[in-house]
């Protein structure tokens, strides 16, 4: 489903399809008549997308735990990877799996909160479970506007602006100022984020201890980046 999301917003395919969708058509990264049939990935599949200058190679692995040598095989070869959370059940026990193949290859991620609109939503209580069970540094670089049915979009602690997804696929990205009521609570996670990347990054920590008004997003940027590769955080983000 991300993947397929991710293919979509780089302009690789020109419509949606959902993982055992009612038009039959199913996801582009499912490509065996099986898995779509079943609505599970089996075997990996790699693609590519480009974003601004950027090529990402993608490689969509199954979340099922039968097929998990197929992880195996796509964790020795990956750069990083994003750990995918569900915001209602949280760290479940393939999470916990596919966590420890990560530690063993050693390979950096980020950790994105999936399904926000969904009843029971909780973004905070997800990015503690990655403390608590897996033991992350999680520091959460984003800031849901909304959970549930009243999920708007989201805020970026690190440029402090709101982001909306307008149009029927979200594919109209706008950028405001953060909300009046929210701007309180907004400085205080930032505060929280900027934190807990100096932390772990010297860098960054002194920085922090000489003047933490005075530090730019682009300081926090380089300092996200060099945390994450070298193992010690782990970046939250959400969505739906």
């Amino acid at each position: 489903t991300l993947s397929e999301r991710i293919l979509f917003y780089t302009g690789k395919i020109h419509e949606i399809h959902e993982v055992r969708g009612k038009d039959g058509v199913g996801a582009v990264m499912d490509s065996m008549d099986l898995e779509r049939e079943k609505g599970i990935t089996i075997q990996s599949a790699a693609t590519y997308a480009m974003w601004g200058d950027y090529n990402i190679n993608l490689i969509d692995t199954p979340g099922h735990v039968d097929f998990t040598i197929e992880v195996e095989r796509a964790l020795r070869v990956l750069d990083g990877a994003i750990l995918v959370l569900c915001s209602v059940s949280g760290v479940q026990s393939q999470s916990i799996t596919v966590d420890r193949q990560m530690k063993r290859y050693k390979v950096p991620r980020i950790a994105f909160i999936n399904k926000m609109d969904r009843s029971g939503a909780n973004y905070d209580r997800v990015a503690a479970q990655l403390k608590e069970k897996l033991g992350h540094h999680a520091v959460k670089l984003q800031y849901p506007i909304g959970a549930e049915d009243r999920f708007q979009g989201l805020i970026d602690l690190l440029s402090m602006k709101a982001f909306y997804f307008d149009g029927e696929n979200g594919e109209h990205i706008r950028e405001e100022a953060i909300p009046a009521d929210m701007l309180d609570e907004a400085k205080l996670r930032r505060d929280e984020m900027i934190e807990g990347i100096a932390n772990v990054d010297d860098e960054l920590g002194e920085a922090f201890l000489m003047d933490p008004a005075s530090i730019s997003e682009e300081q926090l940027r380089a300092a996200v980046r060099r945390a994450t590769i070298a193992l010690k955080m782990t970046p939250v983000m959400c969505g739906s």
